[in-house]
């Protein structure tokens, strides 16, 4: 009696690896956090709607990080963290300002959250485009071109947090609103490179008192948070400057080296470019003289 064959055994799907879906996790994270904020604010709980954005922006910035980390960064992460940005910094911030004071103006309080949006959805799509540039100088990752999504959405919703801590008398104007939206969308669009803060180091030396300052920063986040989150970012208003001045020192130092190396003939070559072959070695004899 003949043995059957035995089948091949089927070969099973690879499944993913889950650390490459937590920056997914964090995504969608935010994308709901910043849509809960709408949530709030169609009831009128302000605080609450800008605490929402505030931790869709934290989970913003951890996602990217986290994604490097476990090695997990694809297209699709990258195309779907786009699409949460736009909607959570570019759409609810908008919103969000619209029903607390903006519909005072009516048409004209529209076309200028509109103005906001727009700015948003350019400055993604830049960013976007220039991740795929071959010809970006690797030191030129250190910095963003213009204001990024996450901050934009929390310096234009600043009037709205200091009407938190001042009262809403002042900074709930239409006119000082717009005014804000109107300057952040510039910056987001502008051309301004801004720090990223990405590849950040501690020296060694001011290990402990990093510490002790991310210490008093979170006790008085607790105690003074919208102050606290104002303050910061004023701080962050004062580093545009700086940032600018860094990168112009960056790009000036590559332009000056990438013109040294163009003048700078190969060593095998004389400096009118005819190439100088190097001669055959001499012998033994020849490098004793003539006999004699």
């Amino acid at each position: 009696m003949s043995e059957q064959p035995i089948p091949p055994r089927r070969r099973r799907l690879a499944g993913l690896s889950f650390n490459r879906l937590i920056p997914n996790m964090l995504t969608l994270l935010a994308l709901c956090a910043g849509l809960t904020a709408i949530r709030f604010g169609l009831s009128d709980q302000w605080e609450n709607a800008v605490l929402a954005v505030m931790v869709a922006a934290i989970l913003d910035g951890l996602d990217g990080r986290i994604a490097r980390i476990l090695k997990g960064a694809s297209k699709f992460g990258a195309e779907l963290d786009s699409l949460a940005d736009f909607v959570s910094f570019g759409v609810v911030p908008a919103l969000l300002l619209y029903l607390w004071t903006m519909d005072d103006l009516g048409r004209f309080g529209w076309i200028l959250v509109l103005v906001f949006t727009v700015a948003c959805v350019l400055r993604l799509a830049r960013f976007n485009t220039f991740l795929e540039d071959p010809d970006r100088p690797a030191w030129a990752s250190n910095f963003f071109t213009g204001v990024p999504a996450p901050m934009g959405a929390a310096l234009v919703l600043l009037p709205m947090m200091l009407s938190f801590q001042f009262g809403a008398t002042f900074f709930r104007s239409p006119i000082v609103v717009s005014v804000f939206l109107v300057g952040v969308g510039a910056l987001m669009v502008s051309r301004l490179p801004t720090f990223s803060f990405k590849k950040f180091k501690v020296p060694n030396r001011w290990v402990l008192p990093t510490m002790l300052i991310v210490g008093l920063y979170g006790a008085l986040l607790i105690n003074a948070p919208w102050m606290t989150i104002a303050v910061t970012l004023v701080a962050y208003l004062t580093s545009i400057p700086f940032g600018y001045r860094a990168y112009r020192r960056m790009a000036q130092r590559t332009a000056a080296a990438t013109a040294e190396t163009a003048t700078t003939p190969p060593s095998d070559s004389e400096p009118n470019g005819v190439t100088v072959f190097p001669s055959k070695p001499l012998s033994q004899r020849d490098r004793r003289g003539p006999a004699g």
